[in-house]
């Protein structure tokens, strides 16, 4: 997903564009990895002084909602980032320290699945979590 298709997408739903919304869009397109709500607050308080973790939340729930952003929780906080965009399923390693992600073509279901042989399994999620070279 880049920035471009993500306010494409906002408009082809419906949703009102707005100079928050855009510039919540590129911060994510200019951030390389998952950010949690505080630092959105961060960079957009210094534009909105009056803008409301209400405001950043009920956006990025949004934007989550419509496939814009994608998720995933560190440390007991939900992390945000644009949608990777791969058409094919994969999983991520995820940076502990700077939220960068890598992606992981092997999928672990493949092993698994027929050890649940009756069930049915109806999602998964797999993620990895360390340090990237930059940051070990």
């Amino acid at each position: 997903m880049n920035l471009n298709e993500a306010l494409n997408l906002l408009k082809d739903e419906g949703y009102k564009f707005t100079d928050k919304r855009k510039d919540i869009l590129e911060f994510f397109a200019e951030e390389d990895g998952y950010r949690t709500a505080s630092d959105l607050w961060e960079k957009l308080s210094v534009k909105y002084p009056g803008i409301s973790y209400d405001t950043i939340y009920r956006n990025l729930h949004l934007f989550h909602d419509l496939h814009i952003l994608e998720s995933t929780e560190l440390d007991g906080e939900k992390h945000f980032r644009f949608s990777c965009g791969h058409e094919h399923h994969h999983h991520h390693f995820i940076c502990n320290n700077c939220g960068k992600t890598k992606s992981i073509e092997t999928c672990p279901m493949d092993f698994i699945q027929p050890k649940f042989q009756g069930y049915m399994i109806e999602s998964h999620k797999f993620e990895v979590y360390g340090l990237c070279p930059v940051c070990k």
